[in-house]
């Protein structure tokens, strides 16, 4: 390593004098997303949270001057090798593998193939374009560690999720994450100059269970677009919009269908509550908003099965997925969103609906916790037992005035949430990697 640091401070003394200055923000940032095209609509196939976090956090470094390019894996031969996605903010699409039905389980094996697309686009620069690489999720993380080394910039690296902490919360039947993701996550965090996590518990597994140094650990809450997702006209009209009846109690669930978001835990414990409460049926609907995704592949229609296995068929509606504009819609709508995950790093969702004045009923794991107050903009669940959901159902069920009570406080809590924050604290990470690279550059000169 130090060879080769000596081998380019000889090739580029502008960039080693640039370095010098205190305290410099990168210029350009290279972010990686190997396996989700920051293009793809939430809540298809493997696009989820991360896809919304990379789009709003690029579009708001590009805002404080940091630009960025995105580079993800083209998954057709329609798609130029380059969009623009806004101003400073460019999408590099890399081939690596077949356009058509490969796995995220299948993409270790395009890792090579991936960064050497994203090599070929440097050498068409001069040298020190990149100030940086921000990657995401473990697969970019590998290609990541490899770019930043063969640059000599740092690397500041996101999990998003991790296999240990996954796999120590796997849903029934779910298929536990491989050992080499685990291998490769330990390398990257090993690796990598920074560690953003998006909460203290993030943070605390990070070290806990992949030995990560806690100085090179930064926490950084995910934002949420609060222009679009607002009360804006209330859920009288967004129900008037949907087709919803206006006094209905409308749990809903938004996001992939997957064992590891739980939608059945909601389907069950919808039964349970009409089991005991048959009056209730008339003014219920459960719409679920969202594709099958992961290990739900496996069995796309195990959903619409179940609600008919468990006799509520007639109450439950599949929506495919939708753009942001109409999901803050759906959120709006909603007496509350019913999070109940097995494992999530953040819960974009709970913040977002709750910037729309909608409560959350979540489980208590991962990020959460810090999406919801308990008892105040939502609650909160220990574990996955329907009968618990349901009995937070029947107050809402009882209470007309929960939803708005509960809904002001969530308005307010998310307005803490702004992607601008994040940004910014993004940015502050960004230094902070610059100047301890830049050290540790200087310490291997000496």
């Amino acid at each position: 390593m130090s060879q080769y640091v000596s081998r380019l401070g000889r090739r580029s003394p502008a960039t080693a004098s640039r370095l010098r200055l205190p305290y410099r923000r990168p210029r350009r940032v290279a972010m990686l997303s190997v396996h989700t095209s920051p293009l793809h609509q939430p809540g298809t196939g493997d696009a989820g949270g991360m896809n919304v976090y990379i789009v709003e956090l690029a579009q708001r470094l590009a805002a404080l001057n940091i630009e960025v390019e995105i580079f993800t894996r083209a998954t057709t031969a329609a798609v130029p090798p380059a969009v623009q996605l806004a101003p400073g903010v460019l999408v590099r699409h890399v081939d690596a593998g077949p356009y058509e039905g490969l796995a995220k389980e299948d993409l270790p094996a395009q890792l090579c193939a991936f960064t050497h697309g994203v090599m070929q686009a440097w050498a068409g620069h001069r040298p020190g374009y990149y100030d940086l690489v921000h990657s995401h999720y473990w697969l970019s993380g590998h290609v990541g560690w490899l770019a930043a080394q063969r640059w000599g910039v740092p690397l500041v690296h996101a999990m998003h999720t991790m296999a240990k902490v996954k796999n120590a919360n796997l849903a029934a039947g779910d298929t536990p994450e491989p050992p080499a993701r685990v291998i490769g996550e330990t390398q990257i965090v090993d690796a990598a100059d920074r560690l953003i996590a998006n909460t203290t518990e993030e943070a605390d597994e990070l070290v806990r269970h992949y030995a990560a140094d806690p100085g090179k650990v930064a926490v950084v809450h995910p934002g949420v677009n609060l222009d679009r997702f607002r009360t804006a006209d209330g859920r009288a009209a967004a129900r008037a919009r949907l087709a919803l009846p206006q006094d209905a109690l409308v749990p809903l669930f938004a996001g992939r269908i997957q064992p590891l978001k739980a939608p059945d835990v909601l389907l069950r414990a919808v039964a349970a509550l009409l089991d005991r409460r048959p009056e209730l049926r008339s003014r219920i609907v459960v719409p679920v908003v969202g594709g099958p995704s992961g290990s739900g592949l496996a069995k796309p229609e195990g959903l619409q099965k179940l609600a008919a296995r468990l006799g509520i068929a007639d109450v439950v509606r599949f929506r495919p997925p939708v753009g942001q504009e109409q999901l803050a819609d759906w959120f709006r709508a909603a007496s509350v969103l019913v999070v109940p995950s097995y494992s999530e790093s953040f819960g974009l969702v709970a913040i977002e609906a709750q910037a729309t004045g909608t409560p959350v009923l979540a489980a208590a794991v991962g990020g959460l916790p810090v999406a919801v107050r308990d008892g105040e903009t939502g609650f909160l669940v220990q574990g996955h037992d329907p009968a618990a959901y349901a009995r937070v159902l029947a107050r809402f069920a009882d209470d007309p005035a929960l939803t708005p009570r509960m809904g002001a406080a969530a308005a307010r809590h998310a307005q803490s949430f702004g992607w601008d924050r994040a940004a910014g604290a993004t940015a502050e990470v960004y230094t902070a990697a610059l100047h301890a690279h830049r050290r540790r550059v200087r310490s291997h000169h000496g």
